[in-house]
Formats: structure tokens, C-alpha cells, sequence
């Protein structure tokens, strides 16, 4: 049995055990202990240990134990080697109670697996049952018991993995803060959810509003006058009022720059990371409009999605630190900075630098290179020459031409304002075209005189040289035209005006509008952040103390492989329960009597040896002993789902631990980041490895359902139930089970086999799993299955003569 299973540290649902024995320095304190142990509603079972010759003695103690309720008592009565009579009270009588006497006179070291077994409430209920069919209500039992354990090897080593696997390492500060919740997703990104996208953040009649109107104007200006200079008309019409890029330019800088200042103005007046009435009166002064926060995002929802994220977390199998990490760069990523820091984002869109490119004054450039300037049209006037006699005067007349519209291209140059005010200066190559056309006219005039061409000849030639003296200029005015504007790039601006309405739109959902909620979901992620690094740092620091059957004082831990039905050896296997039959020749027990003398009690008889004194049961022995021989034990190195069994229970346990916290993060998380959780890990750890140590967590941790999908014994254990199997099967063999009585006790026995009950009982893990279904199809089908345990067995209730109990009627007995 577990040293656990006691009234200080009862097992969950189990038989509270409590030790009457000589040697307890306070029976009346062990009584009040186990009335204070909890048990589940409804139920009160108590397993007693006491000494065979004093129960009439402690009849009091016994009627204590029913004193607020029903209860049922079964009381282990060791008795020393030489008592003959077992005298009980009423209070120990059937169906509330039942005794089993145990004649061996065993030692602690055998007795703590007995009443492991006995205090299994599905295993109390069948015995006290079959105690009620047993004459008087008291039996010997006779026991065969596989228990099926881990090495101390392998316990350590899985328990060592279990909390490696729920803390994990230490990990960086910055982790992934991908798939969360939607309703923090929208706080993790700069979108506008849908409900607030029609909405108006900066209205046309505010500031902010006419600024930003009037830079889209005055660029809408620019545009449109850019896309009439570029075509002929820029070039050739002189009619009506022209375009005045350079100051539509201007203007554009102009707006640009004021729309800056007042959105930077807006960002420092509202720059806390809190937004207030008068922060929402200063922004409305500047012509930035917030609405109500919408239904969807608010603050009542961001707790329980940092619930639900953090249980998924930790559901898909992350360790504890990996999950604070993740929970901390949640914490990090929406933490409000408030809209002053958003003042170098707005710098980055528009600056100094892109104010001044703006402002600053290009040259106009057109014509390309002189020298081909010059070689063009020098070809173009040659051409017009040919004319005989006539192109004298026409092929220089050509490049007359060229130059006059270039002179043209520079006196309607785009980066000149009509008035002269703005001008960035410009070259067009006019002297160029007009050398060339010079000398090119006088070359074709001189051959068209010698080829004397006829006129239709040199008319087609005048028209081609002029057209193409128009077009190549037309030309070179729109290539000079968009150089400049490309260079000078106002269009610019309206990307900036963009990304400034958008600067503008973020900040005021962001920074100002859910600057509420994201302070709470920051701190509520850096709380259970801290939680959960408190928590693995707990579990990390937890001591592992090995309660194993060491403390039983078993002598080695050599694993048993002899088959559950071979023959019993030991000091008790010479005889068989066939004997009883020719256990009444002469023997030490002859004198008995038939019927003992009225009154007659166990004083009547020569008192045992007194037991040594011994700390109050079931404290560990170190006293080295051989294990029971109705005990076979089988070791195991640990199955392929013990260490994930174990992570799963502490996980689930963890998560059960931060489910009492979510209240008050939702109150104050940043007093909730701080809440004194040690104890209750600590307790958990503890509850998981009493299991361990008890039934290899082969049983579900308190209050958790038990879905069926626990793996079964073999798979935590590694040991396979085949033998259990074997040792229930149907045959009834009680040659099987090892009486806890030596050969002289016979003739206190029943001589009616028939009398005795049988209790065979399993572990539920044993038979569920993949395991589980073949091996189980010849066993009876009486069997008790426990719903926890590591033992599976049969317990064989032998009755007593009906001369060996006496029943003590009178009462008054006092507890001594």
C-alpha cells in the first residue's frame, strides 16, 4: 500500500485506513483523523487494523466511526500465533462490517499490499458483501495477488520526462503569435474590421479634412494640366489660359506639408495609450471623427479568447515555457504605444525630404543630343533643297523651322509658370538645328541644281522635310515633357496623401479606438505569460521522492515470471485446503473446546507477545522482509505511453489550475499575473505521482471523466496481463490462493468448503486497450473491476468454526 493511503494523505474514493494497534500512541486522534478524511458523498468506508484480542476493547472506537452516518467497517484482526478465540462486539457485526482475522501473525511489510488491495472500494465492497454470507461475520482469508509495477529505474525516468514535457526548456522571448483567436487576431494587424470600414474618419469639412482635400485638388490640378502640355497643344496652340504646373506643384507641396503638421499635431494631442473625452474633443478639433467601438470587439470578449488560445496551446502539446513565450509576444505585439509613436511612421511617408523634392525647381531639357539635333535636320533641309532654283530658299527655310520650334519648346517649357515667378530653366538645342538646317539646305539647293528634278519631285521632297521637321519636334516635346514630370514625380504625392489617410485610419482603430481592449489583451497575455513560466518553474524545482515498494520492505526487486496457477512454495504451501477433511486428529489444537464457558473472553486465554511499538500504520518500513508468498510481483520497464499518459494528466491538470484564474485576470490582470499557484502544481504533481507510484497512472486524475481512451496497463506498464488472465480463469482451484494462516490453524476452520466466498478482482486498465479482448474470454464472469490499482488477484474468505467467534454482547467497554 501506498504510505499516501492514510487519514492525513487518503487515495481519492478509497477505504480510509486508520491502525488501532498496540503501540499507537493515540487511537482516539487516528479515529478523529479518519472521520476528518474526506470521502465521496454518500459513501464512508473504513478499513481498521487492530489487534485480534482487543476489539471488544475498542468497541467504542468502532461505534465512533458510524457515529455521523452509516458507515462500513472492515476490520483487519491480527492476531498472535497462539490465540484460539476471536471475541467481537455487535458494533463489527454484518451487513455494516465485517472482520477478517489473519492468523499469521503478519508484519507491516505483508500487510501493506493486503490492505493496498482491501482499501480499493470496488474490492471493500465485494469483501464486506461476502463477509455478510460468512458465518459470524468473520473469515480467513486466503490470497493469491499479481501486482504488475514499474522499476524504480523506470518510474524515476518517466516521471523525469512527465515534467521535462509539461515545462520544456527555456525558449526565446520572441515566438510565432500566428493562429489566435479572431477576436485577437484583429488586434494583432493594422486592419479596419468590416464594420468600420464605410465609416468616415476624417470628414471633408474638418482640418484635417480641407488639407486633405486640398492636396488632392492641387494635384488633380497638376495632373491634368501635365496631360494637356504633353500633347501638341501644350506646344503649338496660344490660345487661352495655360497650366501652371509649376505652381499646381507647388500648391501640392504646399497642402502636403500642412496636412503633415496637423496629423502630427493630432498624433502628440492624442499620444497617450489611452484615449479620453477630451482626447476625443482634441482629435474632432483637428478633423479626425472616432465612432463607438463596435459590438464585435470589446473587452468582455478578449479573456476568453486568451482562454480558448491558451488551451489550444497547450492542447496541441506545447510545453509551458513554449507557451508563456507565445503568450508574452502576444502580450508584446498588442500592447498599445500609443499614436506619438506613430509620428517616425509619418515621417517615413512624408518627410523633409520628399517636401523639398517637390518644392525644388528641374530644368527642361528637350532634343536629345546636339549632335544628332544638328545632323537631323541638317538631313531634313538638304531634302527640302532639291527643289531647282526654289530650294535655295527652302532647305534653309526647314531648318529655320526646326530651330523656331525649339525656341517654341523653351519658351513653353512645363517648369515655367505663365507669370515668370517659378521658372527651373530649360535648353532645347535651337542653334544646333539651326546650323544644320542651314548648311543642309545650301548642300540640296546645289545638287537639286545640278539633277534639275522636276517639280512634282522637289514638292513631295518639301512636304516629307517639313512634316518630319513638326512631328520630330512634337515628338521631342512630349519624350522632354514626361522626363520632366517623371522627375519631378507630384503623382508622388498622391501616394503620400494615401498612405497618410491610412496612417490616419490605423491609428485611430488601433491606437485610439481599441486602445482599451489591447491594453487588456496585453495584459492578460502577460499574466497568464507569468503563470506559466511560475508554473514550470514549480514543476522544474519539484523533488521527485520514490514511494516505491522499497518502502514495503520486500526483499529484492527481482521480477517474478513463475505462472500464476504453478505450485505455491513458502513456509505454507506443505499443506492444502483438501486437508480440512483430516485436520481434526491430535494436534496442538485438540484442547479446544466445543463451546468456550459463558463470559469466557480472550483474557481467558494466555496473552500473546506483545507487539513491538511501531510508528501509527502505514508508515514505511526499512526493516528488509521477503514479500508475501500469496504476492507475485512483475516489474516493468515502462510502456510506449506511460511518459505521454503522465504529460497529458499534468496538462490537463495545469489547465484545470488556470481555469480558477481567468475570473480575476478578467478583474485585474496585472495583479492576477501574480497569483500563488506553487501549491496548487505542487499538488497536482504530487496527486499525478501518487498515481504513478499506486497503478502507474494507469487510472484517470480525480474529477477528470474518464473518456476511454486511457491506454491500458500494458502500454504503461510494459508488462503484459496474460498471467492475470490465467489466474482468473474459470476453473475454481482453491489451491490457487495462500492461506494467511500456517497448518496449525486448521481445526479453528470451517470443515465446509462450500461456506467460503471468493472475491476475484482487476484492474479496469488490465483489460482495456488492444490487449484486452482475447485474453479476457475465459475468465468468470463475477470478476470486480476496480476502477483503479495495480493488484489483481483473488481473495478467498474461509469461515471460522462456530466455536472459535464469540460475540460480545454487553456494551461499556472502554477504548483503552
Amino acid at each position: 500500500m501506498s504510505p499516501r493511503a492514510t487519514p492525513d494523505h487518503p487515495v481519492p474514493g478509497h477505504a480510509v485506513c486508520l491502525d488501532l494497534r498496540a503501540g499507537v500512541h493515540d487511537p482516539d486522534g487516528a479515529v478523529r483523523a479518519a472521520l476528518d478524511a474526506p470521502q465521496p458523498r454518500g459513501e464512508r468506508r473504513f478499513l481498521v487494523l487492530d489487534d485480534a484480542d482487543r476489539l471488544v476493547a475498542h468497541q467504542l472506537l468502532h461505534e465512533r466511526l458510524s457515529s455521523y452516518g452509516p458507515a462500513r467497517v472492515v476490520c483487519l484482526a491480527v492476531g498472535a500465533p497462539g490465540q484460539r478465540i476471536l471475541s467481537r462486539s455487535l458494533t463489527l457485526r454484518p451487513p455494516g462490517a465485517g472482520v477478517l482475522w489473519l492468523l499469521d501473525d503478519s508484519d507491516d511489510a505483508a500487510l501493506r499490499p493486503l490492505v493496498d488491495v482491501l482499501a480499493t472500494p470496488e474490492v471493500f465492497d465485494a469483501v464486506l458483501r461476502a463477509l455478510g454470507d460468512v458465518v459470524r461475520g468473520v473469515a480467513v482469508p486466503s490470497a493469491r495477488v499479481l501486482e504488475h509495477d514499474l522499476t524504480d529505474e523506470a518510474r524515476a525516468r518517466s516521471w523525469r520526462q512527465a515534467v521535462e514535457g509539461l515545462a520544456g526548456p527555456d525558449v526565446p522571448a520572441l515566438a510565432p503569435t500566428d493562429a489566435v483567436p479572431a477576436e485577437l487576431a484583429v488586434l494583432l494587424d493594422e486592419s479596419v474590421p468590416r464594420s468600420l470600414s464605410g465609416h468616415d474618419w476624417i470628414p471633408a469639412q474638418g482640418r484635417a479634412g480641407i488639407l486633405l482635400r486640398t492636396s488632392e485638388e492641387a494635384l488633380d490640378d497638376a495632373v491634368e494640366g501635365y496631360t494637356w502640355v504633353r500633347g501638341p497643344a501644350g506646344l503649338l496652340s496660344g490660345s487661352g489660359r495655360r497650366p501652371d504646373l509649376p505652381g499646381d506643384i507647388e500648391r501640392v507641396a504646399g497642402a502636403l506639408a500642412r496636412l503633415r503638421t496637423a496629423v502630427a499635431e493630432a498624433f502628440a494631442a492624442a499620444g497617450g495609450t489611452r484615449l479620453t473625452a477630451e482626447h476625443r474633443g482634441q482629435l474632432h478639433d483637428r478633423g479626425i471623427e472616432l465612432p463607438e467601438m463596435p459590438r464585435e470587439i470589446s473587452r468582455a470578449g478578449i479573456v476568453p479568447a486568451l482562454r480558448d488560445h491558451t488551451h489550444d496551446l497547450i492542447g496541441r502539446g506545447l510545453p509551458l515555457r513554449s507557451v508563456a513565450a507565445r503568450l508574452a509576444a502576444l502580450s508584446a505585439r498588442t500592447a498599445p504605444a500609443g499614436s506619438a509613436a506613430r509620428l517616425a511612421r509619418l515621417d517615413e511617408i512624408c518627410g523633409r525630404e520628399e517636401r523639398n523634392r517637390l518644392a525644388a525647381q528641374h530644368p527642361f531639357t528637350a532634343g536629345g543630343s546636339r549632335t544628332v539635333a544638328l545632323a537631323v535636320t541638317a538631313v531634313l533641309a538638304f531634302v527640302a533643297g532639291l527643289w531647282p532654283v526654289a530650294g535655295w530658299a527652302l532647305g534653309p527655310a526647314v531648318g529655320v523651322l526646326s530651330a523656331a520650334l525649339a525656341h517654341l519648346m523653351l519658351r513653353r517649357r512645363p517648369n515655367r509658370s505663365p507669370d515668370g515667378r517659378l521658372d527651373g530653366g530649360g535648353s532645347t538645342g535651337a542653334a544646333p538645328r539651326l546650323l544644320g538646317g542651314l548648311v543642309g539646305g545650301a548642300g540640296g539647293a546645289g545638287l537639286g541644281q545640278v539633277l534639275g528634278l522636276p517639280l512634282w519631285a522637289g514638292a513631295v521632297a518639301l512636304a516629307v522635310a517639313v512634316v518630319a521637321v513638326v512631328a520630330l519636334a512634337l515628338r521631342d516635346w512630349t519624350r522632354a515633357v514626361d522626363d520632366w514630370w517623371a522627375r519631378v514625380d507630384p503623382e508622388s504625392a498622391g501616394r503620400v496623401v494615401g498612405e497618410i489617410r491610412t496612417l490616419v485610419v490605423t491609428t485611430a482603430v488601433h491606437d485610439w479606438l481599441f486602445a482599451e481592449v489591447r491594453h487588456h489583451c496585453s495584459d492578460g497575455a502577460a499574466a497568464v505569460a507569468r503563470l506559466l513560466r511560475g508554473l514550470a518553474a514549480t514543476a522544474g524545482a519539484y523533488p521527485y521522492e520514490s514511494e516505491s515498494e522499497d518502502a514495503y520492505g520486500y526483499e529484492g526487486s527481482g521480477v517474478k515470471e513463475e505462472r500464476a496457477d504453478a505450485p505455491v512454495t513458502g513456509a505454507t504451501a506443505a499443506w492444502s485446503w483438501q486437508d480440512w477433511a483430516d485436520s481434526a486428529g491430535d494436534d496442538a489444537w485438540s484442547d479446544v473446546p466445543d463451546d468456550p464457558p459463558p463470559g469466557a473472553g480472550p483474557t481467558a486465554f494466555p496473552e500473546p507477545a506483545p507487539t513491538p511499538a511501531a510508528a501509527p500504520y502505514p508508515a514505511p518500513a526499512r526493516a528488509a522482509g521477503a514479500a508475501p508468498p500469496w504476492l507475485e510481483r512483475r516489474y516493468g520497464d515502462g510502456g510506449p505511453a506511460l511518459v505521454d499518459t503522465l504529460v497529458a494528466d499534468l496538462r490537463e491538470g495545469t489547465v484545470r489550475i488556470l481555469d480558477s484564474c481567468w475570473a480575476g485576470i478578467e478583474r485585474d490582470p496585472g495583479n492576477a499575473g501574480r497569483l500563488p499557484l506553487d501549491d496548487r502544481l505542487t499538488e497536482l504533481l504530487h496527486e499525478t505521482r501518487v498515481r504513478l507510484e499506486r497503478d502507474v497512472a494507469a487510472s484517470p486524475p480525480p474529477g477528470a471523466a474518464d473518456r476511454g481512451e486511457r491506454p491500458d496497463a500494458a502500454r504503461l506498464t510494459g508488462v503484459a496481463p496474460d498471467a492475470v488472465a490465467r489466474l482468473l480463469a474459470a476453473d475454481d482451484d482453491p489451491d490457487r490462493t495462500v492461506p494467511l494462516c500456517g497448518p496449525e490453524h486448521l481445526r479453528l476452520l470451517s470443515h465446509d468448503p462450500s461456506a467460503s466466498r471468493q472475491v476475484r478482482f482487476v484492474p479496469e486498465a488490465m483489460r482495456r486497450g488492444a490487449t484486452g479482448d482475447d485474453i479476457w474470454r475465459g475468465t468468470v464472469e463475477d470478476v470486480v473491476w476496480t476502477r483503479a490499482g495495480r493488484h489483481a488477484g483473488i481473495l478467498r474468505l474461509v469461515p471460522l468454526r462456530g466455536d472459535v467467534v464469540r460475540i460480545v454482547r454487553e456494551e461499556g467497554a472502554g477504548a483503552s
